[in-house]
């Protein structure tokens, strides 16, 4: 594993760092960042944390050139690590204030990071919901069950769980990301459980997400979701009984804000507005 710095910044660490999981996205990781870096970059000082994971076509040498002229810090890597190994080093190398995490798939709209932003004092987490998902009827298929049992067991009120759409502040993400990686690739599902079983607020606001401009998903193809569908439900009783107790002792010392005044009740986000439960 590697790490280089990155290109030109005004000034570091940046009002917001954004992180990208990336693997064999040669032919969209370009596009998304300037994207992204063009969109965030008119309103605050913005840099990256690039988590590649083992990719066997021309991402890293995109990337490395990229890191030449824009605020990217590279962390590379030969193997296969996992999405969840990539985002929790991403979130060791954090040194922004704020984290914004995406997908380097070019499905999440930049356009939606104004409104996180102007959001993210009034909870502890900020937390995307595609109301209108562009994914495979075979993948929804698989998450609309998924949510299902997930809610059964869990109990956590947001639409979307799975959308890798997050605004997180520096002082969250450290205190939970040691905790993470009972799902190697429903890293997602594991991060919002356990921010609200740990007591933390949480506002979900409405994004767009579009198909995939090239290539094709890297984690959950058809051969391997029967797969991935049991590990992690047998994660979720491994994160229910973990945060049975509520709010983690890490959690409590370092200051979270509890989402409910103490003695009334388990903790919840903010309600969600709108709608009837969203079935990802």
């Amino acid at each position: 594993m590697s790490a280089t710095g990155g290109g030109p910044a005004s000034s570091y660490p940046p009002d917001v760092e954004v992180l990208l999981p990336v693997h064999n996205e040669g032919e969209n990781i370009e596009a998304t960042i300037r994207e992204i870096c063009d969109e965030l970059s008119s309103r605050i000082n913005v840099g990256f944390i690039i988590c590649e994971d083992g990719s066997k076509d021309n991402t890293k040498d995109v990337l490395t050139r990229l890191a030449k002229e824009l605020p990217l810090r590279l962390n590379l890597t030969g193997e296969r690590r996992g999405y969840s190994r990539a985002v929790r080093d991403g979130m060791h190398m954090l040194q922004a204030d704020y984290l914004l995490c995406l997908d380097s798939d070019g499905q999440c709209d930049a356009k939606d990071f104004r409104k996180f932003w102007d959001a993210r004092k009034g909870c502890d987490v900020v937390l995307g919901w595609r109301v209108n998902r562009a994914d495979t009827l075979v993948r929804r298929a698989f998450s609309r069950l998924f949510y299902l049992l997930y809610q059964l067991v869990l109990h956590v009120p947001v639409h979307d769980p799975s959308c890798p759409y997050v605004l997180i502040p520096r002082r969250v993400a450290l205190q939970l990301v040691d905790q993470l990686g009972a799902m190697q690739q429903g890293f997602w599902w594991e991060f919002v459980a356990r921010v609200h079983r740990g007591g933390y607020r949480i506002t979900e606001l409405p994004v767009h997400h579009r198909p995939r401009s090239a290539g094709e998903t890297q984690v959950y193809r058809w051969s391997r979701m029967p797969g991935i569908f049991f590990r992690h439900v047998l994660a979720i009783f491994r994160i229910w009984r973990e945060t049975r107790h509520g709010l983690t002792a890490e959690a409590a010392v370092d200051g979270a804000t509890p989402a409910v005044e103490s003695g009334s009740g388990p903790p919840h986000p903010q309600p969600c507005s709108g709608g009837p439960a969203y079935l990802p």
